[in-house]
């Protein structure tokens, strides 16, 4: 195969991977907006049963259980362990306004 024909090949497989990032960054948001209404609904079964909102130790348990499964996957803990601490902050504002 000539070096043109290589990188007319990698560029029309670039092509693809952004396309496919694209597909899963939208995934990503899709996703994020469930948990948050499933946050505004937790939160408002909380303000039911009396419970107050904040629950460090379920949250230090959400953080531990993907912690393991960043591990599972082969993925570093530590940037997951951020990203989730910025998701059960949001979920925690979503149900603060419930």
């Amino acid at each position: 195969m000539s070096e043109s024909a290589k990188s007319n090949e990698a560029v029309a497989e670039l092509a693809r991977c952004r396309d496919e990032i694209e597909r899963v960054d939208r995934e990503i948001v899709r996703l994020l907006a469930d948990r948050v209404a499933l946050g505004q609904r937790t939160g408002a079964l909380k303000r039911d049963a009396g419970l107050p909102i904040l629950d460090p130790t379920r949250e230090a348990a959400v953080i531990r259980r993907v912690t393991t499964v960043a591990r599972e996957a082969g993925l570093p803990t530590e940037p997951v362990r951020e990203i989730f601490w910025q998701i059960v902050g949001m979920s925690r504002r979503a149900q603060e306004q419930a």
